[in-house]
């Protein structure tokens, strides 16, 4: 009896070995809020990964520009969406970064973004200036949307605490709370850093209706100069239904980075997948359209994983 227990012991332990060896690797995506672009494209980018690499097994979960960066540089997610100048600061551990992030690795630049910024269509706010006791939505903490609205108001010469002290409030959550936040009149200014056009703001368009905030060219000019990283943008006039005009603001470009440990030969596959299944991202998201290839390293300021290296080496890329 001693025997056969110690045999199937034995049998059971190898078999238990053999199924590990054998199990998927798992492959964790941190997005973004489940209101903006960058959480159903996230979705269909793993789905796709996991319908055409053998031994991967995914997931997609919300996230946000920086603490994206925190977690895969901290091992609780394999690949992230972030912003070029966000991974470049939380390498150099600059900006919201109180230390470097070095197992991060580039993976691809996708398409350019832009700061967008709202009130209500009544609202009597014209500008930045006059959020100094308002309620503002800038989205949630470690969020590059919120580190952009600390930037632009820190020019103005007053900051959060500023805001609370003279009554206003600062609700830093999803898009989809601060939407709601919006058509009930508890906050006046909702903030997004993120595709143009959005849907969240095409939604509050519709009800109760909306007026964009620009930044002046001057303003921007400081701001960019203020913050390596920042770019030019602006939100066409062709966006949305309520401009007649372009507004201008900070931009940025969306990015997508990996864990360092990945496996070389794994990352190549990714990418080989990723590209090779370009239209059917466009389908889910228009503006993918926008996420060219030839752009691929454009805007990398870390370097780029040499499976994704090896890819775009082989098509010319780099």
């Amino acid at each position: 009896m001693k025997k056969f227990l110690k045999t199937f012991a034995l049998v059971s332990s190898m078999s238990i070995v053999a199924t590990i060896a054998n199990a998927d690797q798992f492959v964790r995506m941190v997005s973004g809020p489940s209101g903006g672009s960058w959480y159903p494209l996230g979705a269909k980018v793993m789905q796709t990964l996991e319908s055409n690499i053998k031994g991967i097994s995914t997931s997609n979960t919300s996230g946000g520009g920086i603490s994206n960066v925190m977690s895969v540089n901290g091992g609780d997610a394999e690949i992230g969406w972030s912003y070029a100048h966000t991974v470049a600061n939380g390498w150099n551990a600059k900006g919201k970064f109180k230390k470097n992030h070095k197992n991060v690795r580039y993976f691809a630049t996708l398409y350019p973004a832009a700061f967008q910024v709202a009130v209500r269509a009544d609202s009597k706010i014209k500008g930045f200036e006059d959020m100094k006791n308002a309620n503002i939505s800038p989205g949630k903490p470690k969020w590059t949307g919120t580190a952009f609205c600390e930037s632009i108001i820190k020019d103005y010469g007053f900051n959060f605490e500023t805001i609370k002290k003279n009554g206003g409030v600062v609700h830093m959550v999803s898009y989809k709370e601060s939407v709601a936040l919006m058509k009930d009149g508890q906050a006046d200014v909702f903030m997004a850093a993120t595709s143009v056009p959005q849907a969240s703001f095409i939604e509050l368009e519709n009800s109760p209706g909306i007026r964009f905030i620009g930044l002046p060219k001057e303003r921007i000019d400081r701001i960019v100069k203020n913050n390596p990283g920042y770019i030019y943008g602006k939100i066409p006039a062709s966006a949305y239904k309520s401009l007649n005009k372009d507004i201008p603001t900070l931009g940025i470009v969306t990015s997508m980075i990996v864990h360092k440990d990945l496996p070389t030969d794994l990352v190549y596959k990714m990418a080989k997948v990723f590209w090779d299944n370009h239209s059917e991202f466009v389908k889910v998201k228009s503006v993918w359209k926008k996420v060219l290839m030839k752009d691929a390293v454009n805007g990398a300021a870390v370097p780029v994983h040499p499976g994704a290296a090896k890819f775009y080496k082989e098509k010319g890329i780099m």
